[in-house]
C-alpha cells in the first residue's frame, strides 16, 4: 500500500518533533510532542474532510475549508493556552515545534489540495 498524505503528514510532525528534541535536547521532548501535536491532528482532520468533500460534493469545497479555517483557528488559540497556561510547558521549545510543524503542514496540505484538484 502506497503511503498517503495522512501518513506524510504523520511523519513530517515526527521529525518536527524529533528534531526539536535533538537541537534543543531530551528534556525538551514532552514540548516538542505537545507543539507536533495539534497542528498534525488538525491537519489531518481537515484533510480528511476536504478529500470527502471534494469525491462527495465538490461544489462544497470552497465553504468547507473556509469554516475548517475558522474552527482550527479557535482550536490553536485555545491549545496554546491550554499548554503554555495550564500545564506550563517552556515556551520556546513548544513553539518552536508548535510553528514549524503548523508551517511545514499547511503546505503540505496546500501541496496535496493542488493534486487532487489536478485530478
Amino acid at each position: 500500500m502506497k503511503p498517503g498524505p495522512v501518513w506524510w503528514m504523520a511523519g513530517a510532525s515526527l521529525l518536527a518533533w524529533a528534531a526539536v528534541t535533538a537541537v534543543l535536547g531530551l528534556e525538551s521532548a514532552l514540548e516538542g510532542l505537545a507543539g507536533a501535536a495539534a497542528p498534525l491532528a488538525a491537519a489531518v482532520g481537515s484533510w480528511v474532510v476536504t478529500e470527502r468533500t471534494h469525491r462527495t460534493r465538490p461544489e462544497r469545497l470552497m465553504s468547507v475549508m473556509v469554516s475548517a479555517f475558522a474552527a482550527k483557528m479557535a482550536f490553536f488559540g485555545a491549545y496554546v493556552i491550554l499548554m503554555l497556561g495550564a500545564l506550563s510547558l517552556r515556551p520556546v521549545p513548544f513553539m518552536v515545534s508548535f510553528t514549524g510543524s503548523y508551517v511545514t503542514l499547511h503546505a503540505m496540505e496546500a501541496f496535496y489540495l493542488r493534486r487532487l484538484s489536478a485530478r
